[in-house]
């Protein structure tokens, strides 16, 4: 895995261990109930066991914005793409970027469909995805066609 370039603005960074910045992403209530549906806040090992799935199962990047880490993305071997840009960034169209450059990914890896999971709740993630051409194609699931 190598870093990647999305624009002048956005660099995606290989995952490493870096709890300091990304432990507080997945401790805020409301960006946890946004991509995990859940009430309680991660903890150290749940969020090494996820990151640990995540770099097993495909690829997973710390995504940098003007030289600041804020948020992550991943794609999996399976085409499943998920993505969390911390409260403090969203609404810059990052998120937007992000995801056109893992489409680009796919197709590199020969992939044929890409497709998020995004709760009923979510509307921000299912518009954004939306924009970027997803189509909804259950009531929770978005796909795009490579």
């Amino acid at each position: 895995m190598k870093t990647r370039i999305v624009d002048s603005e956005i660099t995606l960074i290989p995952y490493y261990r870096n709890d300091a910045v990304s432990l507080p992403w997945y401790q805020d209530p409301d960006v946890v109930k946004q991509v995990d549906d859940r009430d309680t806040p991660y903890d150290v090992d749940l969020l090494h066991r996820m990151y640990d799935y995540l770099c097993a199962n495909g690829e997973c990047y710390y995504i940098e914005y003007n030289g600041t880490l804020v948020g992550d993305v991943s794609l999996r071997n399976d085409g499943e793409i998920a993505i969390v840009i911390c409260k403090a960034y969203q609404n810059r169209h990052i998120g937007r970027r992000c995801v056109q450059a893992l489409l680009q990914l796919a197709q590199e890896k020969q992939l044929r469909t890409v497709k998020a999971n995004i709760y009923t709740f979510n509307t921000q993630s299912q518009k954004m995805f939306q924009s970027v051409g997803f189509t909804k194609t259950a009531p929770e699931w978005y796909e795009y066609t490579l």
